[in-house]
């Protein structure tokens, strides 16, 4: 019996700079993070999570929608985050690490890797971690 192919799982999280390129009619044009990790073609992903503050919902739904036209059968699922701020190391880290808490982790069955292109320095940080 052949093993089953593993799966591919990214975990990024929004960028308020680079991926908030994604506003208006030429944001296909313009490189944002969470967005062309899809397009590569070696590297096809079954499930990216995005990890998002909820100030920024507006810009998650605009990025989500084009991940999906982008990958339709990528599967796409939000994580809201709601620190004070971005930059306390501690708050940041509880956050994320309730979020590791509560995903259904399945080392078994997937590859997991951890987009830190994006979000503060503290933030990649707390991911690294």
């Amino acid at each position: 019996m052949m093993p089953a192919k593993m799966k591919t799982t990214v975990i990024g999280i929004l960028g308020s700079r680079l991926d908030h390129q994604g506003l208006g009619k030429r944001r296909h044009s313009r490189w944002r993070p969470s967005v062309g990790i899809l397009m590569h073609p070696d590297f096809p992903v079954d499930e990216f999570v995005l990890i998002h503050h909820e100030d920024e919902a507006e810009l998650a739904g605009i990025t989500l929608r084009d991940m999906r036209e982008l990958a339709p059968n990528t599967r796409l699922t939000s994580h809201v985050v709601n620190y004070s701020n971005p930059w306390d190391f501690g708050e940041v880290y509880s956050q994320l690490h309730d979020f590791t808490r509560h995903y259904r982790f399945d080392p078994e069955q997937n590859h997991y890797y951890v987009h830190i292109t994006t979000g503060t320095h503290v933030a990649q940080i707390c991911l690294f971690l």
